[in-house]
């Protein structure tokens, strides 16, 4: 478990550890207002992927960050090399993390990683970014991560 999980795991198992200085009320509370919030604050994605991790369903924002990562590729051989690995990670039919995409835009990418672009994940990722929205994301505000996430902040922000 990386770093940037671990505080937000024991956390949630141990009620006297606290969240890092930086992260504050104002942030935690934005996430509930959107998952584009979410999404787009520093620390949201991190809780976010720890309470996935939790339900063991965090296959889909690690391709959707494994994605914003591979946009940014210059190099054409990289492309080429990353796309490849994404390919067999996520998109593989029995791959180890597999996401839930149709066969169409399975399809596709097969086709397009054979001269990558920065674009060609970009369906798959529309489609994972509309399943953790609509499934993942109302369970993540009703979970008692969250919701303790919430409470411990407002506690501390008594100052």
């Amino acid at each position: 478990m990386s770093r940037r999980i671990c505080w937000v795991s024991k956390m949630c198992r141990d009620a006297s550890k606290r969240p890092p200085s930086k992260l504050t009320l104002e942030e935690v509370l934005q996430w509930a207002q959107s998952f584009e919030q979410l999404m787009a604050t520093k620390h949201g994605p991190v809780v976010y992927a720890a309470y996935l991790k939790l339900e063991h369903s965090d296959e889909n924002i690690k391709f959707w960050k494994a994605c914003e990562t591979y946009k940014k590729i210059a190099s054409r051989w990289s492309r080429i090399s990353r796309a490849k690995k994404l390919y067999k990670i996520y998109i593989q039919p029995q791959s180890p993390r597999e996401i839930n995409i149709d066969s169409s835009t399975r399809d596709t990418i097969i086709r397009n990683i054979q001269e990558p672009t920065r674009t060609c994940f970009e369906e798959a990722q529309r489609i994972v970014y509309m399943h953790m929205e609509r499934d993942s994301y109302p369970r993540f505000l009703k979970s008692e991560m969250y919701q303790k996430l919430v409470k411990t902040m407002q506690s501390g922000d008594s100052t």
